[in-house]
């Protein structure tokens, strides 16, 4: 049989190094299913639905650095595909969708299942959304939407109707007037700002005496020039959550988290520093950041056009992060006096000692903080971790020390549900020969986590080391909306919005063939992930948590007390257990 269009897009695919497909089929996609059943160049990950398919793409990115591809059927599949893209598109990974369409000759008939897709993806895959409409586009579409994703690190999106895909391939395009000829291959730029520029930044930097620095997802891969930098200035350094595992927790001047879901040393050292600088982090939220006029600021990140958006620099260096930072290091002058370094240290350590004792603190049943703090402890070396959106996040952030070696990540920017649990699934097909783990909550697996382990019983004996761990903070609440609405909308809990239905997860993990282990004392926490980690398959830690245990910010504001007292006044239908976790988090 004479080779297809959807052949040689696998071929192509193949020669770009793709090795692997997330998705599900539908006759949109037939031509293309047909050619992965022949050619078996590409494996083909069958996910319970496609936004699961598009998480892990976006996953399989953050993971490897490659491209990742997810598959969908036209109309419905391709719609779903969405949420994982806008996870990929707000987070800067490069994902190619393949997406299939209805025959050629049908659209604009209001066909069954016809969609505008170029309408419907101009803005997830805005730098490149195009529809193969003849087999001789096929070559330039999958080299540019390959190459695109790479340059730009953004999601594109390419089209294929389903006649197109069964037609036969054209390999060479004729060489004629209106046809393109594009090759295979992508070499990344490596971007440093002018001599200028970097002698201005260490003017600034020079000057200061209380240097606070700030590392993002930009800065993975920098961690020996950024311990280089932080030595020299005198500098501790804290990290935005896309940025967990840019430097391990247990460097002394490492002060964790900003924000929100941030620690105190960090707030303290950007409240008092005098210097900023930021690398490689977009981090949106300018109130944790110092006020303007208190510190001064040098910004590197690959993108002039994010340079200055969170805090008004006095240099902007555009560059790679380890590239700027090593041009940089020459022009610095080494601290003497490091009282600036010894305050963070002391405060990073008093820190991390609050965090054992508030994970230890009792709780009804399980303090959840305890739940992250027993993994944190056990974690085997080279984890890869995933958070899901919500309170898991929150504990991800203040309890789990990341350290050397391990891969830490979550939807950061889009900050969706459901995530977990994609991810981790895609980081055993990236990495078979490393522990996973994921916690999520009981929302978030009802609402595709329970799907997603599906996947994990159809794939795990493929894995060279079958151990992946799926921990569920199990409270029957929407714990994180319930905590907002107290802390920033002044209403106590609404039952019949948050409350979750009951679920055992543990039971549900056995029925697939899984390990279940449900843990509803504190004393079954530190037992539970040692089971895990010995496991000969992957289990789900099923978590009985108490929703009443908060996640107090760095520094509670004014108006957030008053939220918090207006709510519990109007009745909260959990104001005691509230009110007592809450005092004892204080005290």
């Amino acid at each position: 049989m004479a080779d297809t269009v959807a052949d040689f897009v696998l071929k192509r695919l193949n020669e770009w190094g793709v090795r692997r497909i997330y998705g599900y089929p539908g006759d949109g996609i037939n031509g293309l299913v047909a050619a992965l059943g022949r050619d078996r160049l590409i494996d083909f990950v069958q996910a319970r639905h496609e936004e699961e398919a598009a998480f892990m793409a976006c996953a399989h990115a953050k993971w490897t650095g490659e491209v990742g591809l997810c598959m969908a059927t036209s109309g419905p599949g391709a719609i779903h595909l969405l949420n994982g893209l806008y996870d990929a598109r707000l987070d800067h990974q490069p994902v190619l969708a393949i997406i299939g369409q209805q025959a050629r000759a049908a659209l604009g008939g209001d066909y069954q299942q016809e969609v505008d897709l170029p309408s419907l993806f101009k803005d997830v895959a805005r730098d490149y959304v195009q529809t193969c409409m003849v087999p001789a586009q096929a070559r330039h579409l999958i080299d540019r939407g390959m190459r695109i994703a790479m340059a730009r690190r953004m999601p594109t999106a390419l089209i294929f109707p389903n006649d197109v895909q069964e037609e036969k391939a054209v390999e060479t395009p004729p060489r004629e007037h209106g046809t393109i000829h594009s090759g295979v291959g992508f070499s990344a730029p490596c971007t440093l700002p002018g001599e200028a520029d970097l002698l201005r930044a260490a003017e600034v930097l020079n000057a200061g005496k209380k240097v606070a620095i700030l590392a993002g997802a930009g800065a993975l891969g920098a961690a020996e020039e950024l311990v280089q930098t932080a030595d020299v200035l005198g500098a501790g350094v804290a990290k935005a959550l896309l940025g967990k595992a840019v430097l391990p927790d247990d460097l002394p001047y490492v002060t964790g988290q900003i924000g929100l879901l941030g620690t105190e040393p960090t707030d303290w050292m950007m409240r008092h520093c005098d210097t900023l600088l930021m690398v490689g982090s977009r981090f949106p939220y300018s109130e944790f950041l110092p006020k303007e006029g208190k510190a001064r600021g040098v910004q590197i990140d690959i993108d002039p056009s994010m340079e200055s958006i969170r805090f008004p620099m006095e240099v902007n260096l555009v560059g790679d992060a380890a590239a700027t930072l090593r041009a940089l290091l020459p022009h610095l002058e080494p601290r003497q006096n490091r009282r600036w370094r010894e305050d963070i240290e002391r405060r990073v350590a008093r820190w991390w000692a609050g965090a054992e004792k508030r994970a230890h603190k009792k709780a009804d049943p399980i303090n959840p903080e305890r739940l992250f703090w027993e993994a944190s402890r056990q974690m085997p070396d080279g984890a890869i971790i995933s958070a899901d959106s919500g309170t898991a996040a929150n504990w991800f952030a203040r309890a789990i020390k990341v350290r050397a070696g391990m891969k830490a990540s979550l939807s950061g920017t889009l900050a969706t549900m459901c995530p977990a649990v994609p991810y981790s699934t895609a980081a055993k097909f990236c990495h078979p020969d490393r522990v996973a783990v994921g916690f999520i909550g009981d929302g978030a697996m009802q609402m595709l986590g329970i799907n997603g382990l599906i996947t994990i019983a159809k794939f795990w004996r493929e894995w060279s080391d079958p151990r992946l761990v799926i921990a569920v903070l199990n409270n029957n609440d929407l714990n994180q909306v319930t905590w907002e609405l107290r802390a920033m909308g002044s209403s106590p809990r609404v039952p019949e919005t948050q409350e979750v239905p009951p679920f055992d997860y543990a039971a549900y993990a056995q029925a697939l063939g899984l390990q279940g282990i449900r843990v509803t004392a504190p004393d079954q926490i530190t037992p539970a992930w040692e089971a895990a980690f010995a496991a000969d398959r992957p289990v789900v830690i099923d978590a009985l948590t108490d929703p009443d245990v908060v996640t107090l910010p760095p520094h509670v504001t004014l108006s957030q007390a008053r939220s918090f007292a207006s709510a519990m006044a109007q009745g909260d239908p959990d104001a005691g257990g509230v009110l007592w976790q809450t005092f004892k988090r204080i005290t």
